[in-house]
């Protein structure tokens, strides 16, 4: 006769505190720019027989190790890998435009570059806020930004990206009135993270922004419709 099996009381999952260890694993710890004109390549259910491409500004070491391009997306600075909605885009790969190459890891010069930059600044952990590093926007990239649902817009030039321990990235924006000497470079006075004072932040390429200062009918009506449903 076997053994009587003793009943075990079920084990309590904590969700919340698991998705706070695999953020935790998965931060982004270290950046270093693109110099070369590499791509992100994605997708849209819209059209899904075409791929559109987008210069990557950056790469990013996470804390597990994993290398990833990173681009401004929609009201972000985001891990192209993860880019998965049909309706904005859907990650595809990396391009280089010269060879017209398409791979789906990062390039093995820059992971060499992260880890050897990321194993010299190694900084102490502390449960502290703590800015870990700035990198200056390439790309000409324009952020939206909005303060109230019904206010007026601002349309400003992003200067640059700052890292924080926790793995959070802001956008750096200039307030105009502070400004004392140009040209503006990262660590002006003159420069303030975006979050820090607007409600909701867009981020668009320097074609799109260009549209919106020129006032394109379709761009401004497409925009009006985003800010609509994003407030």
């Amino acid at each position: 006769m076997g053994a009587i099996m003793q009943r075990q009381p079920a084990k309590v999952i904590d969700l919340s505190e698991m998705r706070e260890r695999y953020k935790a694993q998965h931060h982004i710890v270290r950046l270093a720019p693109e110099l070369d004109g590499l791509q992100m390549v994605y997708q849209v259910a819209s059209d899904p027989d075409a791929a559109y491409a987008m210069p990557i500004l950056g790469w990013a070491m996470k804390s597990n190790g994993d290398v990833v391009g990173v681009v401004p997306w929609l009201d972000s600075l985001v891990d192209c890998e993860t880019i998965d909605d049909p309706e904005h885009g859907v990650f595809l790969g990396y391009r280089d435009p010269e060879t017209d190459d398409v791979f789906d890891v990062a390039p093995s010069h820059k992971q060499m570059e992260l880890e050897h930059s990321a194993a010299y600044f190694d900084y102490e952990p502390t449960n502290e806020k703590t800015l870990l590093q700035s990198l200056p926007d390439t790309q000409g990239t324009h952020a939206l930004c909005v303060d109230e649902s019904d206010g007026p817009w601002q349309l400003k030039q992003v200067y640059g990206w700052q890292l924080y321990n926790d793995g959070s990235i802001e956008a750096l924006l200039v307030d105009d009135e502070a400004v004392q000497h140009t040209p503006i470079l990262l660590g002006d006075d003159c420069l303030y993270p975006g979050k820090s004072r607007h409600e909701m932040i867009y981020f668009f390429q320097r074609t799109i922004a260009n549209r919106i200062k020129e006032q394109d009918p379709d761009t401004m009506n497409a925009l009006a419709i985003m800010v609509h449903t994003g407030t």
